[in-house]
């Protein structure tokens, strides 16, 4: 009985250690308000992102200049990855079967479902069971992950095919964040489990290969063509984004670090992850911590920028210090 007592106190305080925290508001200063200003008058759309501000995640949305922010899903379940549809209407995310789960977790499909709901919030519903990583196609199909699998859906989760066969194209690795090329020749995917690389595989001839630079993750096609952006492993805060062309079979050529890096930003704030463009293609948003890395711990913070702008000309939208990650932008 003792000895029971003496544990319990220990199993709630570790419980209460696990869930990422809810944090607080922060003001930004004058220089973030300036900026967010002058960015009323060019971005008009919508950025959703998985906060837990509230909690345990959810999903939330605000206009694309920073205003208006509202929460999107409720409940008690871990929500993030949360993927715009084509035409801005809906929201796929990803969403535990338990309460508090971390990303660590990812890897194991049995313990995440996808949703989708309506960006005002309505119209909720369990899309794909046992899936994660769920994204669109421009065709309003869906890409999505089942551990070393990678699978392709109607947008209503009917249809499912097997796309890759993680065993045979993918060394064993588990699927991590795939996103196909818009002209569906290649597939740019994360590997994490028994292989731990990010890299692009030819979905015609089979072909992998590996990031170049060694390293890094969370690859993602622009709108349109074959050039990509991901975060490798260097820079100012430890991390910085590195975006170049690849070329006819999926790989590219033997570039510089110079001539890739992007997105590097100044000050303490510059672990950057999770990149992600809206569906023009015109606009880049990501996350940015000061401190730590945890994916769903730290203080990541959502950053828009306009692609062909400066990385100066970033704009910081979320002033919170709960964790802000996987952000996703559509723009009118």
């Amino acid at each position: 009985m003792k000895r029971t007592a003496l544990l319990l106190p220990i199993l709630v305080a570790t419980a209460a250690l696990a869930q990422a925290p809810k944090g607080a508001p922060v003001v930004p200063d004058a220089s973030e308000q300036a900026k967010l200003a002058a960015l009323r008058a060019k971005a008009n759309g919508i950025v959703v992102w998985s906060s837990s501000r509230v909690g345990n995640h959810k999903i939330f949305a605000m206009d694309a200049d920073g205003q208006n922010t509202r929460q999107v899903t409720k409940g008690n379940k871990t929500d993030w990855y949360p993927r715009i549809s084509p035409d801005g209407t809906r929201i796929l995310f990803t969403r535990s079967k338990l309460d508090w789960t971390a990303e660590t977790n990812a890897n194991f499909p049995e313990r995440w479902d996808t949703w989708i709901i309506n960006v005002d919030g309505s119209g909720e519903k369990l899309l794909v069971p046992n899936s994660t990583w769920a994204t669109w196609r421009p065709d309003g199909s869906i890409l999505f992950s089942r551990g070393a699998d990678v699978f392709t859906a109607k947008g209503d989760g009917t249809g499912e095919a097997k796309l890759v066969d993680g065993k045979t194209s993918l060394k064993g690795g588990i699927a991590q964040n795939p996103n196909m090329s818009t002209d569906g020749k290649f597939l740019a995917i994360t590997l994490r489990g028994s292989e731990r690389s990010v890299g692009v595989l030819n979905l015609s001839t089979k072909q992998w290969f590996e990031s170049a630079s060694g390293g890094g993750c969370q690859m993602t096609f622009f709108p349109g063509g074959h050039r990509v952006v991901r975060v490798n492993p260097t820079g100012n805060g430890g991390t910085e984004l590195y975006a170049y062309e690849l070329d006819a079979s999926g790989k590219h050529g033997a570039l510089s670090a110079n001539q890739q890096k992007w997105i590097d930003l100044p000050g303490r704030r510059s672990h950057e992850y999770f990149p992600q463009l809206s569906q023009d293609g015109k606009w880049l948003v990501w996350a940015a911590t000061d401190r730590g890395h945890d994916h769903d711990i730290a203080d990541y913070e959502i950053h828009l920028l306009k692609v062909g702008e400066s990385a100066d000309k970033a704009v910081r939208l979320t002033f919170h210090s709960g964790n802000d990650r996987w952000p996703d932008a559509w723009m009118k």
